[in-house]
């Protein structure tokens, strides 16, 4: 019974977070692109729980509502609040930590960004 009110905490702390958060007025309005340096550091930090067997994860208790907030504050918008949950869960879940969520967003931001102005440049000169 414990893991059960263990998960509807965490779950009711990450969307409070969230909520505060969008409610700051220090807050871009815009989302923003952080570096690509940025962003390996961030899933460097993440990584750094496998050196530790066992108390690693315990780390992860504090790291996850953490990874999540910064990247919510990183990305900003819809994106940044959906990636934000996705890092909780794939920080607070035992052996997910090898995924490296902010770079593959930085990479899909920037793809995709960049994918959509080519398209526009190409929309505009016909």
């Amino acid at each position: 019974m414990l893991t059960g009110q263990y998960n509807v905490f965490t779950f009711l702390s990450v969307f409070v977070c969230m909520k505060i958060l969008s409610s700051s007025s220090s807050l871009p309005q815009k989302a923003t692109t952080p570096s690509l340096l940025f962003c390996i550091v961030m899933d460097l930090i993440g990584y750094a729980s496998f050196a530790i067997p066992l108390f690693g994860e315990v780390l992860d208790l504090a790291w996850a509502p953490i990874s999540a907030m910064i990247f919510y504050r990183t990305f900003g918008g819809w994106k940044g609040a959906f990636g934000g949950m996705f890092n909780f869960v794939e920080e607070i879940l035992p052996g997910l930590d090898f995924i490296p969520t902010f770079t593959i967003t930085w990479v899909w931001k920037n793809y995709f960004s960049r994918k959509g102005a080519d398209k526009e440049a190409k929309l505009q000169r016909i």
